[in-house]
This record gives structure tokens, C-alpha cells and sequence, in this order.
């Protein structure tokens, strides 16, 4: 294996799960040349890592909207992306996009060695392929680090997640921290968005707003610790609103960051407090302390990789978790987050700190 790549269009947490196996792949092969395709939302910071020497963009709804258009120059369009996959010579890829269409690009890319996951038979053109009906039971990451077999590798011993922050990003996180009169260790982040990947559907991921600000000023009152209200620009407003409904003042920093500049003052926080989504798999890679609050979906799966140093707060309910297999069920009642109560919440923030 001299030059491998790897595929994933997902979200921010979804290719952070894939770090161990890039890590492994590094540290198996140190003479390997590693790539990446992900989307506009992931390339910022795996630009940043020092194991890939080439990420390339891929965002199938740009590819969508081109073919809507004009399918003459979509085809344009995708055989220009193919030709720059087939200009670097991969001789392995591991395709962890589930789909069909990258997984013919890679073939018509002269790939010779394309490996992943055959999920509801898309893996037609994958050279080496694991059944898969879904991610259940264990964490994605430790999904995505069994591929390693197919190549004749071992698992490493202590995986984990990383993200790589610049001298810009720490330098920024050391102003802004200034500038607020924070000290390292002595403030808490909350993230009351997130889940961007769900779409329109985000909403189902989230603890509601009122129960952040409650949260809030208890840990200003008893824990005395400076609260840093966090989120991308389109949270600005949720941000605001929980500040308004809180009777401390917290520091707004939403559409203020990088996802590594946000990296930054995340592993500078005494604890990062978060809904399941990549800001809180953000914040585990950095290296930050975090509490997690999850409703409809399976932290065992998608929660903090590897557990050890994290808390995850759920509502014990018999109808929970009810995504599974890529499908969320018709669930109207969203009890799992609204029954989940800062009594709760808080009593495990205390247990942490």
C-alpha cells in the first residue's frame, strides 16, 4: 500500500471516527501516502492533519443540483472529479460512503484495491467487502477500524479520535480567552445546537433551549464557572435566545469560530457541555472533558469514542434508541430528550466536576 485513500461524505463526527483508522493506516505503513475525500464542512480540518498529504473536496449535492440543470455538464463535472482521483495512482481506498456512486468512481479511477462496507448491496464495486445491515451494538469507529483486516493489519491497541489544531487556531483561542478574561481550565462550553447532519430533522437531537440557560445559571451560581455559549452561524439566534432567558450573562461565541479554532478553546475548557452531534465529537478529539445529552440515538454507537473521561446523560425510556440502521421511526413525542430533566442533567455536571 503506497497511496491509500479515504472516502467519507458524511458530517463533522462521522469522519472524526475515521481518525483511528487513518492513525493505524500512518503508523502500519509510516511510507504510505494518505488521502482523503470529504465534504465542505470536514475539509478545514483534516487539512490540518499532518498523516494526509491531500484531501479533495466531494459534495454530492452540488453534483445533484449540476445534473438537475444540465446533465451534459454533470458529466462533465464528474468525469473531471474522477480524473483527479485516477491522476494520484492509489493502488488501495477504503470507501466508507455506503453508496454506490463513489464507489464507482473509485473504479473508474484504476483503484485496484477498493475495501469497505457492502450495505444493502451498494458495495457492488468494492474489491473486498463486509456485509453490513447496520452500525448496532459497538461504536462506528470500531466498525471502521476492522476494515484493517481486509489489508492484513492488526487493530491498534488504544485507539482514538483526533483533530489537529494550528498555531493560528491555539492563538486565537488564547486572545478570545484574554479579551474575556477566562483562565484555561476555569470556564465551561455549551453547544445547545448541533446535529447539522440530520438536516431539517436536527431538531430531534436536541435537549430543549430553556434547559440550557437553567443549566447555565446553576453552574454560574454553584460551580462559579464562566459560561461560553457555542454554535455555527445559523446557531447565533438559539445562542441568543438562551442568554435571554438566563439571569447570568454567558459569552456568546457562536458563528465566531473555526471548527479548530473552536477545537482550540474547547481542550482549554474545564468541560464542554453538548447534544449529540459533531460538536461534541469535536470537542472528545480535542482532548476536552465533556457531557453529553442524547436522545433518539445509541451512544454506544455514535457517542464518545473511546468512552473513558466522558458522561453520557440519557432518559431511560423502552422505546429508546429508535434511530437505528440509518432510519429514525416515527416518533412524535420526543420524550427521551423533553423527560430528560436539568435535575438530571445537573446532578451528573456536578458528578464530573
Amino acid at each position: 500500500m503506497n497511496k491509500i485513500l479515504i472516502v467519507n461524505p458524511f458530517g463533522i463526527g462521522d469522519v472524526l471516527f475515521t481518525t483511528p483508522l487513518v492513525a493505524a493506516l500512518k503508523k502500519a505503513v509510516p511510507e504510505a501516502a494518505i488521502a482523503y475525500i470529504g465534504n465542505a464542512r470536514t475539509v478545514p480540518f483534516l487539512k490540518n492533519d499532518p498523516a494526509l498529504y491531500k484531501v479533495f473536496s466531494y459534495e454530492r449535492d452540488e453534483f445533484v443540483a449540476v445534473y438537475k440543470r444540465a446533465p451534459f455538464a454533470f458529466l462533465k463535472k464528474w468525469r473531471a472529479f474522477v480524473e483527479e482521483i485516477r491522476a494520484e495512482k492509489f493502488d488501495t481506498a477504503f470507501d466508507l460512503s455506503l453508496g454506490s456512486p463513489l464507489g464507482l468512481a473509485l473504479a473508474w479511477a484504476d483503484i485496484p484495491d477498493r475495501i469497505g462496507y457492502d450495505y444493502r448491496g451498494r458495495g457492488r464495486w468494492l474489491t473486498k467487502r463486509l456485509p453490513l445491515k447496520g452500525y448496532e451494538g459497538r461504536h462506528v469507529a470500531e466498525y471502521y477500524l476492522d476494515l484493517l483486516a481486509c489489508v492484513g493489519l492488526m487493530r491498534p491497541a488504544d485507539p482514538r479520535m483526533a483533530i489537529v489544531t494550528s498555531s493560528s487556531d491555539d492563538a486565537w483561542a488564547e486572545a478570545f480567552m484574554k479579551a474575556q478574561g477566562l483562565k484555561e481550565q476555569a470556564f465551561i462550553v455549551m453547544y445547545p445546537g448541533g446535529g447539522a447532519s440530520w438536516g431539517k430533522g436536527a431538531g430531534l437531537k436536541r435537549w430543549p433551549a430553556g434547559n440550557f440557560a437553567q443549566i447555565a445559571d446553576k453552574m454560574i451560581e454553584k460551580a462559579g464557572c464562566p459560561i461560553i455559549l457555542m454554535g455555527d452561524q445559523s446557531e447565533t439566534a438559539l445562542c441568543e435566545d438562551i442568554a435571554a432567558q438566563m439571569r447570568g450573562k454567558p459569552v456568546i461565541a457562536a458563528g465566531q469560530t473555526t471548527i479548530t479554532a473552536a477545537a482550540a478553546l474547547m481542550k482549554r475548557s474545564r468541560l464542554v457541555i453538548a447534544n449529540d452531534g459533531g460538536p461534541l465529537h469535536v470537542a472528545v478529539a480535542a482532548g476536552a472533558k465533556t457531557l453529553s445529552i442524547f436522545g433518539p440515538v445509541d451512544p454506544d454507537v455514535y457517542g464518545p469514542f473511546p468512552k473513558d473521561g466522558h458522561v453520557v446523560v440519557v432518559k431511560r425510556l423502552p422505546c429508546r434508541p429508535c434511530y437505528r440502521n440509518f432510519r429514525m421511526s416515527d416518533c412524535t413525542h420526543a420524550s427521551c430528550l423533553k423527560e430528560l430533566t436539568v435535575k438530571d442533567v445537573f446532578e451528573q455536571i456536578m458528578e464530573k466536576l
